[in-house]
């Protein structure tokens, strides 16, 4: 073998031992940064919360357990009453965030804030309008007494202000025209959460005092007579549930005979809807107008506030929000998904209102808790 051979078949060994080495230590490296980068998302400290109950199934998801870690940003979460939050907030050891349901609690935390000297910042990732969860028996009789109409879409508008004159003259189902699908002595009434208790009911309260006078109030004196006059219609319903998960579970389980008409958030019956289908006698009323309930995130630090962007921005986040029913920033996204659950609902809510300010809204909800004491 001559001298120009051996050259060569030197520098072709030496070049493929160069090069395994090079693979060798970049493998090594890369093997080192994921190991490192592991050990990084498992030592991150989790973030304390408190969150209202419809946010309960967002964080129980593993998907979105995987996406906070994989961000550096777990979480701990307790739930917890919204309109509680408030006394939770403390200037220091307290919770790096809250997750409400509605702006009144938003409010309330963001006004805790405040008073203990805390920069505290609030953003709504997703939202969802209440609604009405009925029957179609029931709605035909709605129908028949001018108090509801069919949609084109497949759902049911819902006059507000002719079904709370109804509630108010303390109608009785039986005696409703064309109500021989539900000829009973019960009457006329929407079941809603506990008022003390549960933020459904404060939006229930809204609504109801908007349909009195057909604009949202604003003087407090009027705010403190409609709360007084709209309280009969939660002390008449008998035992309320604190959460609406109870109300909406007693209208699947138990039906009309129970429940004709529950007052709750649209996003559950479009989860129940994607997962299990609907009944065909499962209608939605919306009622005109409607009220918007935001979640809204309260941030305490800038780590929960890198986290609130993060809800409102990554896709796989937001993705398990339609999947839970709520209403994201996509509503291209959100069609599709009741598209898919075979669910009617009022994709434009071209009729919304907003609730009362902060603190009319605060002290209708005490009049009205003061009566349900009594």
């Amino acid at each position: 073998m001559n001298t120009a051979t051996r050259t060569l078949g030197t520098l072709v060994v030496l070049g493929v031992f160069a090069a395994a080495l090079f693979w060798a230590l970049r493998d090594g490296k890369v093997e080192k940064q994921a190991a490192q980068e592991q050990a990084e998302i498992a030592s991150a400290e989790p973030l304390k919360g408190l969150i209202a109950v419809d946010a309960e199934p967002f964080f129980k998801d593993e998907r979105v357990q995987k996406v906070l870690a994989a961000h550096k940003l777990p979480v701990q979460v307790a739930r917890v009453g919204s309109r509680d939050m408030a006394s939770k907030v403390t200037a220091s050891g307290g919770p790096d965030f809250f997750f409400s349901s509605g702006v009144v609690a938003a409010n309330m935390i963001l006004d805790a804030a405040r008073r203990t000297k805390i920069n505290a910042t609030q953003s709504s990732p997703f939202h969802t309008p209440l609604v009405v969860a009925s029957w179609e028996p029931i709605a035909k009789i709605l129908v028949a007494n001018q108090m509801a109409k069919p949609n084109a879409a497949g759902y049911y508008e819902l006059d507000m202000a002719a079904l709370t004159k109804a509630m108010l003259a303390k109608q009785r189902w039986k005696d409703l025209k064309g109500s021989a699908a539900y000829d009973v002595s019960r009457s006329v009434l929407v079941s809603t959460t506990d008022i003390r208790r549960s933020n459904s009911a404060a939006m229930y309260l809204a609504l109801t005092s908007q349909a009195l006078s057909g604009e949202v109030v604003t003087d407090r004196n009027a705010a403190q007579q409609q709360a007084a006059q709209l309280a009969e219609l939660f002390k008449r319903q008998g035992y309320q549930e604190n959460y609406v998960n109870g109300a909406f579970d007693d209208y699947l389980s138990i039906g009309m005979g129970k429940t004709p008409m529950a007052f709750i958030y649209e996003n559950q019956m479009l989860a129940h809807a994607l997962k299990n289908g609907v009944r065909k006698d499962m209608v939605l009323l919306v009622p005109q107008p409607t009220i918007v309930n935001k979640v809204v995130w309260v941030a305490m630090n800038e780590r929960a506030k890198r986290l609130g962007e993060l809800l409102a921005t990554n896709k796989e986040l937001q993705a398990v929000a339609l999947e839970l029913g709520f209403r994201t920033g996509d509503p291209t996204a959100f069609a599709a998904a009741a598209q898919r659950a075979g669910l009617a609902v009022d994709q434009q809510l071209n009729n919304v209102v907003d609730p009362p300010s902060f603190e009319l809204m605060f002290e209708m909800i005490d009049v009205v808790s003061r009566e349900m004491n009594q």
